[in-house]
């Protein structure tokens, strides 16, 4: 089973960003003036979307679309998407794309456009099957397909991957150890929350070394709020189009105290209330829809709030001290110390 120690996760990533570089975290051990400088400084949230078409979400899995409204959806993720990038380029922002591999197949110059634009592009597997759904070997498959065609469009390495539906848990370790042995520096899929389709409640809420069967790989968890003794999920979604706004901001200052960093998540069709909708139940519908009217203005009322960088700015830049595993292998060891400066390993 996808292991951390009870003990160990309790280590908070207490670290500041140094003045020089705004991506840049540091221990406070090593930063006299940390305190003064978390008081005064905003916090670091790490911004990400994950590009897909409408039709590919999980509410939708089984779902009878006619080929027109799949249509229909591959067109509107162009703009959708363009105008998140827009509202990036005014806030003079950069931020992370999870996109789905088959995109590059009919799209790739969006994909190049977010990649110019100083984005990174990152994985979020090859047509948005959840990894639950796979065999240790489809998926190294999907995560080959999928980071080959993206890094082919771009022409840069490809470092993160976010399973859809947050879809690596205790029942899949062996993903960790696909994703490390594929090449990736870090992980997103790892959500410490309790629901019905997704969430690890007993995995910590920063930054942390998620381990398999044999690897070991940095996890950046979408953003909790610590609530009545229960983490709430407010990392993005239909979250953040429920909740009155200021509960993002409380899991955010929340984290900024104990962990430095928070992850958001979002999807370009979450910014389109001009979209058709797809025939859903109504409690999924709901779910779906809810507060999509508001998501533009919200989503631009955080961005002027904190310091926003892209996730593998962040996982180079996280400093803890480093917890050897005298059973990993000396491969992985080696690979992990190459890619990530300085993190703390969660055992298990």
């Amino acid at each position: 089973m996808l292991s951390f120690g009870p003990t160990e996760r309790k280590q908070s990533l207490e670290a500041v960003v140094a003045p020089e570089s705004p991506a840049a975290l540091t221990p406070l051990a090593d930063a006299p003036d940390a305190v003064e400088r978390t008081r005064s400084a905003p916090p670091q949230v790490i911004l990400s979307f994950d590009v897909e078409e409408h039709d590919r979400i999980e509410a939708a899995n089984g779902l009878a679309v006619s080929p027109e409204l799949k249509a229909h959806y591959r067109e509107r993720l162009e703009p959708s998407t363009r105008w998140i990038l827009d509202q990036l380029d005014e806030a003079g922002a950069k931020a992370t794309f999870f996109i789905v591999g088959e995109i590059a197949e009919h799209n790739p110059g969006l994909i190049r456009n977010i990649h110019r634009a100083g984005h990174e592009v990152a994985s979020h597997g090859w047509d948005h099957r959840r990894v639950l759904t796979m065999t240790p070997e489809e998926f190294r498959f999907d995560l080959r397909q999928s980071k080959d065609a993206l890094e082919q469009v771009i022409g840069a390495e490809v470092a993160g991957y976010r399973a859809p539906t947050f879809s690596i848990t205790r029942e899949t370790p062996w993903a960790i150890d696909v994703l490390v042995e594929e090449g990736f520096v870090y992980d997103s899929s790892i959500y410490p929350v309790r629901h019905d389709r997704y969430g690890m409640p007993g995995a910590p809420r920063g930054p942390f070394l998620a381990r398999g069967n044999e690897h070991s790989i940095l996890e950046l968890p979408p953003a909790t709020l610590r609530l009545f003794g229960m983490n709430l999920p407010m990392g993005g979604g239909g979250y953040f189009r429920l909740f009155p706004l200021l509960f993002t901001r409380w899991a955010v200052k929340q984290l900024a105290r104990c962990e430095n960093v928070a992850t958001l998540y979002f999807h370009p069709w979450e910014f389109d209330a001009q979209q058709e909708r797809l025939p859903l139940k109504k409690v999924s519908a709901f779910r779906t829809y809810v507060g999509i009217s508001r998501t533009q203005g919200r989503l631009a009322g955080l961005m002027g709030s904190y310091r926003l960088s892209r996730a593998v700015d962040a996982a180079k830049a996280i400093s803890l001290p480093l917890t050897t595993d005298p059973t990993d292998s000396t491969d992985n060891r080696t690979r992990q110390d190459s890619r990530i400066r300085a993190i703390g390993a969660i055992r298990g």
